[in-house]
């Protein structure tokens, strides 16, 4: 029963994701099919209008080459011998470059088996969508039985601590905050304080993510973190980084920064429904090695999905 229920959900994943990708599915699967079209030999121009495809579906150079490669490797062994099995083939590559970032296993607050306090800090450039996918993952993990309290560490816009707190409400979670301006460690200090006091078992942590001072910034996220561990050894268990899909290859820029300076633990990719670049899941996987625990999909609090490799790489396929 729990397998027939498992592949089940997995149907039901590929499918809304089939409805929520078109662009994707369009921009890839799309040109695909019509590179296939007529084609009867897999010969050098083959290949060359096939990179171009893989490339322009921002799936990044690097990754484009990989798939190249592996593709000419099977026609030297004779394992691919047609172009109707290149989709195929592609098709088990990209999930299994996805299942190598997948396989590091996810532990802290998108566990849900683990017990106690658990702590995520939440890291992203400005306009990604960090505080709305902040209220989804409160959402989720109520969904599952948690209790969730947010804090407001992004003291330096007035607005995102409102943003906040009106999520908060919507979602019936309680707000940590000071005024603008404050320490956001300190903001941090008292909520792992509150939550302690309260019994809450997730606490999720919103913080700045203006680009312009870049390097003081980092700083700052580095502070919070080193104030967290000292609340709570371990904490922040998961450094969660919020990417906005809709900007393609920049996102990968923008993963290499975060993480080189703070540790990322997962990826939660935004906006997937209103771009043709979702192919860029698949270059982040390759490129970074760092897992995505969830997908974007949507305004509303439930169009946030668990991502699941295979059943993602055939919604844009299909």
């Amino acid at each position: 029963m729990k397998e027939q229920e498992s592949a089940d959900n997995n149907a039901a994943f590929t499918g809304r994701l089939r409805d929520k990708l078109s662009k994707t599915r369009m921009r890839l699967a799309g040109r695909l099919n019509a590179l296939l079209s007529g084609r009867t030999v897999i010969d050098p121009p083959f290949l060359e209008d096939l990179e171009e495809v893989l490339f322009t579906s921002d799936i990044g150079v690097e990754t484009t080459e990989q798939l190249i490669g592996d593709l000419k490797e099977r026609l030297d062994r004779k394992s691919l011998e047609r172009p109707d099995q290149v989709k195929a083939m592609l098709q088990e590559e990209m999930v299994s470059l996805l299942r190598v970032s997948q396989d590091r296993s996810l532990v802290g607050p998108h566990d849900t088996v683990s017990q106690g306090l658990q702590v995520s800090m939440f890291i992203g450039v400005n306009g990604v969508g960090k505080t709305t996918t902040i209220a989804k993952m409160a959402h989720y993990l109520q969904g599952q039985g948690h209790t969730v309290m947010l804090a407001a560490a992004d003291t330096f816009r007035a607005a995102a601590i409102e943003q906040l707190q009106i999520w908060g409400s919507r979602v019936g979670a309680e707000v940590i905050k000071q005024k603008r301006g404050a320490d956001p460690a300190a903001v941090v200090f008292d909520a792992l304080a509150a939550a302690q006091a309260k019994n809450i078992d997730r606490v999720l942590i919103d913080t700045a993510g203006r680009l312009h001072t870049k390097s003081n910034l980092m700083e700052e996220l580095k502070k919070i973190q080193r104030i967290a561990g000292q609340q709570l050894p371990g904490a922040p268990h998961m450094v969660t980084l919020v990417l906005d899909g809709t900007t393609g290859q920049n996102a990968i820029a923008q993963a290499q920064e975060f993480a080189r300076s703070l540790g990322v633990t997962d990826i939660i990719l935004t906006k997937l429904d209103g771009t043709a670049k979702g192919g860029v899941v698949i270059g982040i996987s390759q490129r970074l090695g760092i897992p995505i625990s969830f997908i974007c999909t949507g305004e509303g609090l439930d169009d946030f999905e668990v991502f699941h490799p295979r059943e993602f790489v055939e919604a844009i396929f299909a």
